[in-house]
């Protein structure tokens, strides 16, 4: 869920799951300055890229906003979920959520994604979702805390969207670039650990 920056005040309402158990159904979206969910085709492409590694697998989507992202993974059989948001009113609608659809392997934290993903064990997830506030910087604090922190297991994914506009985020070995592809105004980018020798 991204907070560009820019007011989009009106625009509250709800977002559909795409896929899986859940399909169909509607999210609430706060209306929150510059809160939009990920688009749903930048969506379908992603869950179309780790169709195969969703089921079963331990995920978080960290500046989750509506939720979109986490619940979509929880929809087609992620095993356990955590979404971690700090906006009160935006943490408020993903507990609603989390009720509305009895989605019992999804958490919800309130709590600064930075500070959040530090506190995090080792080889603890497969997927991470991070869709920060564009032009925050926060990507790539996130980033440099996952490198740090050895959080996403090997061939674990980290999701990062981003403005298409602004400078290519990286990441270092032993992650990759896995998957690319702009989407109007969204680069998406698919990292995967790699930990195998060169």
């Amino acid at each position: 869920m991204n907070r560009s920056g820019k007011s989009t005040r009106g625009q509250a309402g709800e977002v559909r799951l795409i896929g899986g158990e859940w399909r169909g159904r509607k999210l609430p979206v706060p209306d929150l300055p510059g809160l939009r969910p990920s688009g749903d085709r930048g969506r379908e492409t992603l869950f179309n890229w780790l169709a195969p590694y969703v089921p079963a697998a331990r995920c978080v989507d960290l500046f989750a906003g509506s939720g979109a992202l986490g619940f979509e993974a929880a929809s087609r059989g992620a095993e356990h979920v955590d979404l971690v948001e700090i906006a009160p009113l935006a943490v408020s609608a993903l507990v609603q959520s989390r009720s509305t659809l009895d989605a019992k392997q999804v958490d919800v934290h309130r709590a600064n994604a930075v500070d959040w993903i530090r506190e995090q064990a080792a080889d603890r997830f497969d997927i991470v979702f991070l869709d920060p506030p564009f032009d925050s910087g926060l990507a790539i604090q996130v980033l440099s805390r996952l490198q740090k922190s050895a959080c996403v297991k090997p061939g674990g994914f980290v999701y990062v969207e981003a403005a298409a506009q602004l400078p290519e985020l990286v990441m270092q070995p032993p992650f990759e670039l896995w998957r690319e592809k702009v989407v109007g105004d969204v680069r998406m980018r698919v990292f995967r650990r790699d930990d195998t020798p060169a």
